[in-house]
């Protein structure tokens, strides 16, 4: 009874997460995903576990058939019965082969993706340049190949020292001094599973170590090299043909009677032909022939693997343009690229991210988590925007109490959205969107605020029941909502409310009353587990981010990747992985938790197979929404990893990739707290050669070992362009500053670390900002934001701009106003620094309000100089000497 009892509860704790990931996949519309996975772990499963109990159980009878005349009789204590151990063994065959073929068939459930791949395989269209097949057949079908030769070949050796421990036991085999006797029928059985496993030796060779060359790491790249070709793929398949004649003298000492003899033979044969083959050899040519003409010899497998690798990661299809190397930029040039300069980004994530905790999440239990860049159409401008969205973090609710943890506090509210150029005259970042409820200053607007499913909804809750919902502060009161939409699992019947209340490991959800068969039972809301949970066979970026509609609602988009380790000859990363693609867009609603899957990139073979694998499951991108598709971002994740292979895969020619002759780099500035590939940045700008401005995910290069520029490579977001790569390249012969060369001159300008000085002295904190690398025309200006903090202050506000260009540097308090001192012109009016609402001075009322600054800083001057604070001295000068330019750039035109 007790047996039976466990029986039950194992089935129950067992069945209730399947029943509750059930609802799940049915209140989401992605059952099919739940019922193919289900259905083919239950089928491979029960197959694979049927077919090893069979084979098991058979070779266990068979080793224990017959009669045994002198069994072995074993008794543990005076007086107690003796036990025959031989047929205390006979009894447990059956479970021994029960438990596992169990085993046996759990683990291979598991491969049920790859089987389901190979069954559903879509050719690549692209041969490897050994062997001549489909790139598909390694990725698709050698793994199924491998996993069912290593299954069988682990089978067969249990069987065999299963059968050999039971012949032992039955006296069927002796071992006397030297001599091995077998019973001719054990003899037999032991030869058939010692002649099928040299049988499989030789099976793995042909199937699996063969292609595996295609892998291999021996020479001077990732593929096969010259050793490989003309030394160990001879030894392999010499050592294949050695473990089938291995297998055959087995099967000849079995009727000869020296089966001890030719199995040890065998090994012999097989084990030396594999190190002499396999080992010795193709070491001796990679010495002796390949090593001292490694380049010639190697020449045609590098270009084999410098292809692979272009293909596998997309760099094959890189536009690259010249740059002419004319450096020279005029005010015309500025005047010209005016989007670009409008918006560049003055604002890092880091400090804009500690301005918006202390401004914007306006009680203790609202978080922002990330800052994300975008672009939109704001009061017809094309506008780049920094945007963080507002969530509840129910970690830091003041009384943590079950209705207010799961019925009261269920959601966060809204975001804060602001350009990236412009700062309010404190030196804090201008918003369109901000407070409680979010209200907008510009065209954009916020119709569906709550956010249900987020980057920080880690917990479980219950919308729509009779506990009113906490939607957002109003002065000292709180507005209360009622969930309307359809997200979550509706909780119906009591059976439904059990299982929810199990799964969750909650009574409470049982016996609440506020909980009612209407209400939703919202789980996996953080999105990036939502989105895995959904389409378990897809990789993820690291880098979720936020999209308002046209309709004002808040929507997710993530960027999913299709992946595999298996492409021949292709550079992989630290992990494996040596091809991917990004060939689904998911968009989650952040109000009903929807989750809908677009399909990216069609051509790709990996999600073609998908497809078909869970038909119905992707969208056609045409069917997204066009307010959606205006806000696709390349994946930062994969043009990382794109833009790292390209330094060194730019280089198409073997002797000048083999020499690494022209290697590249992306700069790296040692700062404390840097951020990995520092320069890779979302841009709005106009590219050479292009007419509109655009949004662009930009990377520099250097030469390996050098800080000059080398080139800059684009991955274009906007409309039909989206996904293109382009290399700008600067001409080998002209100096092009790099990073690490402007920041040398920054530091070294006596004005800056004055000032810089300065503000020290008196306590404040200073923050360098990101240096910006900005392509203009065919040159490049760098931007770097300065911001100040005060001791002991969590809100850094921006103070100046470090505006450079070739070898000179200004710092200035706007960033017009520096590209107006390097190049000449009006302070346009543009301005980094935001006028109140409503101002439109005319130039004589500017002048009037500058001529007053000057005053009044004249006086804070001369009063710090009177009261010995000279770092107010200084900072005072500092500004009036800005004062008197912007006066200047009025009345003469230019300034100084």
């Amino acid at each position: 009874m007790l047996v039976v009892l466990l029986a039950l509860l194992l089935l129950f704790s067992n069945l209730v997460p399947l029943v509750a990931e059930w609802l799940w996949f049915q209140a989401l519309g992605y059952e099919r995903v739940f019922t193919t996975r289900l259905v083919a772990e239950a089928l491979l499963g029960v197959g694979v576990g049927g077919l090893v109990f069979a084979f098991l159980y058979l070779n266990l009878r068979i080793a224990q058939r017959g009669l045994v005349p002198n069994p072995l009789v074993v008794q543990f204590s005076a007086g107690a019965a003796a036990v025959d151990v031989t047929r205390l063994v006979r009894r447990l065959a059956l479970p021994t082969a029960l438990g596992l073929a169990l085993l046996f068939g759990m683990g291979a459930a598991g491969s049920w993706l790859g089987v389901l791949q190979f069954l559903h395989r879509t050719p690549f269209g692209v041969t490897d340049p050994v062997f001549g097949r489909d790139v598909g057949y390694y990725v698709f079908t050698v793994p199924v190949i491998a996993g069912a030769l290593g299954l069988i070949t682990t089978l067969t050796t249990f069987a065999l020292v299963a059968a050999i421990g039971l012949y032992v036991l039955r006296r069927d085999v002796v071992v006397f001094g030297r001599r091995v006797t077998v019973e001719p029928s054990a003899r037999l059985h032991l030869a058939l599973l010692i002649a099928l496993l040299f049988l499989l030796a030789a099976l793995r060779v042909y199937f699996v170590r063969l292609p595996g060359l295609l892998y291999s790491t021996t020479g001077p790249l990732v593929g096969a090299s010259f050793a490989d070709l003309h030394a160990a793929l001879t030894g392999l398949r010499i050592a294949g043909l050695a473990a089938l004649a291995g297998g055959a003298l087995v099967l000849w000492g079995a009727k000869s009677q020296r089966l001890a003899r030719n199995a040890l033979l065998a090994l012999g044969l097989y084990f030396g032909v594999s190190l002499l083959g396999v080992a010795l050899y193709p070491a001796m040519v990679q010495k002796l022939i390949v090593a001292p003409n490694e380049l010639v010899k190697e020449t045609p497998q590098l270009a084999s693997h410098i292809t692979a690798t272009r293909q596998a990661w997309g760099l094959d299809s890189v536009v690259t343009r010249d740059l002419t190397g004319e450096a020279r930029l005029t005010e015309g040039d500025i005047r010209a690229n005016r989007p670009t300069i409008d918006n560049v980004r003055l604002w890092d994530r880091d400090p804009l991210l500690q301005t918006f905790g202390q401004l914007q999440e306006i009680r203790t239990y609202y978080d922002f988590v990330s800052v994300d860049d975008d672009r939109y159409w704001i009061d017809g401008q094309y506008r780049q925007v920094l945007l963080s969205p507002r969530e509840l973090n129910s970690g830091s609710l003041p009384t943590r109490t079950f209705i207010n943890e799961r019925l009261t506090f269920t959601h966060g509210m809204g975001l804060t959205l602001g350009p990236v150029n412009q700062v309010t005259s404190e030196g804090l970042p201008v918003l369109f969107i901000k407070d409680l409820p979010p209200a907008s200053s510009v065209s954009l607007q916020v119709t569906r605020p709550e956010l249900y499913f987020g980057e920080l909804t880690d917990s479980w809750v219950f919308a729509r029941t009779h506990q009113r919902e906490f939607d957002y502060p109003s002065g000292d009161e709180n507005i209360f909502t009622s969930y309307t939409g359809t997200g979550g699992v509706r909780v119906g019947s009591f059976p439904r409310r059990l299982v929810l209340a199990t799964y969750l490991r909650s009574l409470k959800v049982l016996l609440s009353s506020d909980i009612t068969s209407d209400s939703r039972a919202m789980y996996i809301r953080n999105i990036r587990l939502r989105a895995r949970t959904a389409l378990p066979f897809l990789l993820f970026d690291d880098d979720p981010y936020l999209v308002v509609s046209d309709s004002g609602r808040l929507r997710w988009i993530l960027d999913a990747y299709t992946a595999t380790s298996r492409y021949p000859y292709a550079e992989p990363l630290d992990n494996g992985i040596n091809y991917m693609r990004n060939s689904v867009k998911v968009v989650i609603d952040a109000f009903d938790g929807t989750v809908t899957a677009y399909l990216a990139d069609p051509r790709d073979p990996l999600v073609r197979t998908l497809a078909k694998v869970f038909p119905g499951i992707f969208q056609s991108l045409d069917a997204m929404s066009a307010d959606l598709r205006a806000h696709l971002r390349y994946p930062e994740d994969l043009f990382r990893v794109q833009t790292d292979m390209y330094a060194t895969y730019h280089m198409s020619e073997p002797e000048i990739y083999y020499h690494r002759e022209d290697q590249w780099q992306k700069p790296v500035l040692s700062r404390p707290g840097e951020r990995p590939d520092p320069f890779l940045r979302h841009i709005v700008m106009r590219l050479p050669e292009e007419r509109q401005a655009e949004f662009i995910l930009m990377v520099p290069f250097t030469p390996r070992g050098k800080d000059n520029l080398a080139s800059w490579m684009v991955a274009r977001n906007d409309g039909k362009q989206y996904g293109r790569l382009v290399l700008y390249r600067f001409p080998k012969q002209s100096l092009v500053y790099g990073p690490t060369q402007i920041v040398n001159r920054i530091n070294q300008d006596t004005d800056i670390s004055r000032q810089i000085s300065l503000w020290d002295q008196r306590g404040s904190e200073v923050i360098r900002g990101h240096l910006l690398v900005i392509p203009i025309e065919e040159s490049l200006i760098y931007v770097q934001p300065l911001y100040l903090r005060a001791e002991g202050g969590r809100i850094p506000e921006m103070k100046r701009v470090v505006v450079a260009h070739q070898n000179r540097v200004v710092m200035e308090e706007t960033l017009d106003a520096g590209l107006a001192r390097l190049f000449g012109g009006a302070v346009e009016p543009t301005a980094a620094i935001a006028a109140p609402t409503g101002a439109a001075l005319p130039n004589n009322g500017r002048a009037a309000d500058l001529a007053r600054r000057a005053a009044e800083l004249y006086q804070r001057a001369v009063a710090a100089q009177r009261g010995g604070d000279w770092a107010s001295y200084g900072e005072a000068l500092s500004q009036l000497g800005e004062a008197l330019r912007q006066l200047q750039a009025i009345f003469g035109g230019r300034q100084p």
